[in-house]
């Protein structure tokens, strides 16, 4: 059975179930919103649906109802290598099921028809300023392909609204396989002198996008294992809630990952990998480049905290123990690159700063979240360029995000619109009026 005949089966099962909450429940309340989550982004609020992922405070990120360990050992292996196909995880995040081997490769083959590229896209990021950022080449490629939408057209020929998910189905495959292609291009022309290295069609996504790039294994599985970790985080971070609010006015997806793009490119979501890795280096530098004691580290992150600034990497909204998303890629380092100095220190901060956080009292986590880790990777694989890192998390928050959308369309979910208050009437509720 083909992706797209199971994703309709699913859809088919699953409409009722919306078509019922709301016929005979919708009065029900879910969430009561205070002053302080209204003023402070909705932090908390429950009133977004998402069956793709849902963050567990205990177990972390669970897609699809499996926590990450369990969707790596559920999903096929890539022949050779020790972590699953990226395409395996595009059929779980759209059926919630664990494709088959024989589904996965037809994903597969399908994703590798789909992967050319229209030239007019290189053309207009060789005409962007050589100084322009990897994440708005990113976007403005994304959005310059929009021309391409299937939906789109599908649209403007008349659809009917059950029927909008299937033309929106074919935007994200085609999507799916083309970013990664783009992204690769994108850090060859600015950071390689445009030497581009051509896709090899008998390549799974993960492992031709490290092609691409021109890093030699495990990088492949290092792609694969980044992408799949930062797929999806429920629907509420900015990426992810841009990526749906876009779509909720049937702009077609190009438009709506294009705005995802924009949004994971702020520094308080998609660039904290990027700023961890800084400040690691910069204690590094502290040192001497010497490896401290675990005693010389402890000083070190009190002497940080008592003068009142942080240690990046630690800590997280939800989550209330070490993010497994730091936990996988720690496993990757002690397999691939335990001597790396710069690994050194992220495993002494990693043993050292949650026991002084709960002492300090002020962290409700004091553990690691996914961004302690990741930036350490891509830099001991020769990918040292802070500013692409973003655009290797969009490539894998496009996963969850396009999930999603199909999902909207699928259930016929409508635009978004919330409903905004004025601080006098803030005030007026806090007076008890």
């Amino acid at each position: 059975m083909s992706l797209k005949d199971k994703l309709g089966e699913k859809i088919d099962a699953w409409r009722p179930r919306t078509t019922k909450l709301l016929k005979e429940h919708g009065a029900v309340k879910v969430s009561d919103v205070t002053i302080a989550q209204a003023i402070g982004g909705a932090r908390g609020v429950r009133c977004l649906v998402t069956d793709i992922s849902y963050l567990d405070p205990n177990e972390g990120i669970r897609f699809r109802g499996m926590t990450i360990p369990e969707t790596l050992e559920a999903l096929p292996k890539v022949p050779g290598s020790d972590m699953p196909y990226v395409e395996g995880h595009i059929w779980l995040l759209l059926t919630g099921d664990v494709p088959t081997e024989s589904e996965v490769k037809e994903l597969v083959k399908d994703l590798q028809k789909r992967a050319k590229v229209p030239g007019y896209v290189w053309d207009v990021l060789r005409a962007m300023e050589g100084d322009s950022h990897p994440m708005a080449m990113f976007s403005t490629a994304i959005v310059a392909m929009e021309r391409e939408s299937v939906y789109r057209q599908a649209y403007d020929k008349g659809l009917g609204k059950m029927d909008h998910w299937q033309p929106t189905l074919e935007d994200a495959l085609n999507m799916w396989a083309r970013l990664p292609y783009i992204g690769a291009f994108i850090y060859r022309l600015k950071y390689k002198g445009d030497k581009q290295i051509d896709p090899d069609p008998k390549l799974d996504l993960g492992g031709n996008f490290a092609h691409m790039m021109g890093i030699e294994p495990p990088y492949d599985d290092v792609a694969r294992l980044y992408f799949i970790l930062h797929s999806d985080h429920e629907s509420g971070n900015v990426s992810a809630h841009t990526g749906h609010l876009i779509g909720s006015a049937l702009s077609d997806p190009y438009y709506a990952i294009s705005g995802m793009v924009n949004g994971l490119a702020g520094p308080l979501h998609g660039l904290a990998n990027q700023e961890v890795l800084r400040w690691i280096q910069g204690v590094m530098e502290q040192m001497g480049g010497k490896i401290p004691s675990e005693e010389e580290m402890k000083q070190f992150v009190w002497d940080t905290l008592n003068s009142g600034q942080v240690v990046p990497g630690f800590g997280h909204a939800v989550l209330r123990k070490t993010d497994p998303r730091y936990t996988e890629q720690r496993n990757f380092c002690l397999k691939h690159l335990p001597d790396d100095d710069i690994f050194k220190y992220v495993d002494l901060l990693y043993k050292v700063v949650p026991p002084i956080l709960e002492e300090q009292g002020k962290a409700k986590n004091p553990w690691p979240n996914v961004d302690a880790q990741s930036g350490v990777i891509q830099w001991y694989y020769g990918l040292r360029e802070y500013d692409f890192y973003t655009v290797l998390f969009a490539i894998g928050r496009a996963l969850g995000v396009l999930s999603n959308i199909v999902w909207d369309r699928a259930l016929g979910y409508p635009i978004e619109r919330p409903k905004s208050v004025t601080t006098a009437m803030l005030e007026d509720v806090a007076a008890g009026k």
